[in-house]
């Protein structure tokens, strides 16, 4: 039997008693209803889809070779992939044309479109913070190679 995950409205708030709380921390804390966030998230989280949504969002179609050209780095594999799950999930139109040789074009489809705005935010604050990031991953693994010794004695 399937489980139906409670829309974010019929979530209770938790037990703490804040009204004011955002409907984000909402869905993602209310007796574990993020199920939702999880499974979207796990696909158009990682660093492929968002380029790949960056590439299209221009409204143009581009086709298998010029994608793979605006993204630098990406695998043929890696894009398939990922193309396929975006297709799956909606958020892409693959069209195949009747030619020889056969011509796909990738689009974004009208919710597809609609993550445009967030993935262009998220590249943002991602290239706004990239230098305090990589400082604190520095500072991180710099106190991580202490000899443990040298650590009790900072505490």
């Amino acid at each position: 039997m399937a489980t139906r995950t409670p829309a974010i409205e019929e979530s209770t708030a938790p037990e703490r008693g804040d009204t004011g709380m955002y409907e984000y921390e909402s869905a993602c804390t209310a007796n574990g209803h993020g199920a939702a966030i999880r499974d979207v998230l796990s696909h158009i989280g990682d660093k492929w889809t968002l380029l790949i949504v960056g590439a299209l969002s221009a409204g143009h179609r581009l086709r298998f070779t010029e994608l793979q050209r605006h993204i630098p780095g990406i695998s043929q594999r890696m894009l398939t992939v990922t193309l396929r799950h975006l297709e799956r999930d909606g958020l892409v139109r693959r069209t195949m044309h009747a030619e020889v040789p056969p011509r796909v074009e990738y689009e974004l489809t009208s919710i597809g479109r609609t993550l445009t705005a967030p993935a262009r935010e998220l590249s943002r604050w991602a290239m706004g913070s990239y230098t305090t990031i990589l400082d604190s991953r520095e500072r991180f693994d710099a106190a991580s190679a202490e000899p443990k010794s040298t650590r009790r004695s900072h505490q």
